[in-house]
């Protein structure tokens, strides 16, 4: 099993920047993906950011959020970050950190309680 907690959503002006944080817990050694979704009112949960592990690790983002975000790991803290920068209205969301992992022969994901971004405007 994997634990994954989130923390570091708030409130911030438009143009500001936040840092959240995932720390993950429990068979972390068995992740072979893991990121951020994020979910508006009224939307569905898209990914926001991802890092694929392996001997390089292979990072995605959304279109809407490159050049503006960007994801991170500390393999020794077992922590993801994604630190947003020039934030808008439109990133304002609850945002999941995801991880998807082999638990013996099962491909299983997991999701984090959540955590709240608000931009204002």
């Amino acid at each position: 099993q994997v634990q994954l907690v989130e923390s570091g959503g708030g409130l911030v002006q438009a143009g500001g920047s936040l840092r959240l944080s995932c720390e993950a817990s429990g068979s972390t050694h068995s992740i072979h993906a893991i990121g951020w979704y994020r979910q508006a009112p009224g939307t569905e949960r898209e990914l926001v950011a991802g890092i694929r592990t392996g001997d390089g690790d292979d990072t995605t983002y959304v279109d809407s959020v490159k050049g503006r975000f960007t994801i991170s790991r500390d393999n020794a803290k077992n922590t993801v970050y994604l630190q947003m920068n020039s934030l808008k209205p439109e990133d304002t969301a609850v945002y999941y950190c995801h991880a998807d992992a082999w638990i013996g022969s099962d491909y299983r994901a997991y999701w984090g309680q959540g955590t709240q971004v608000t931009v204002s405007s």
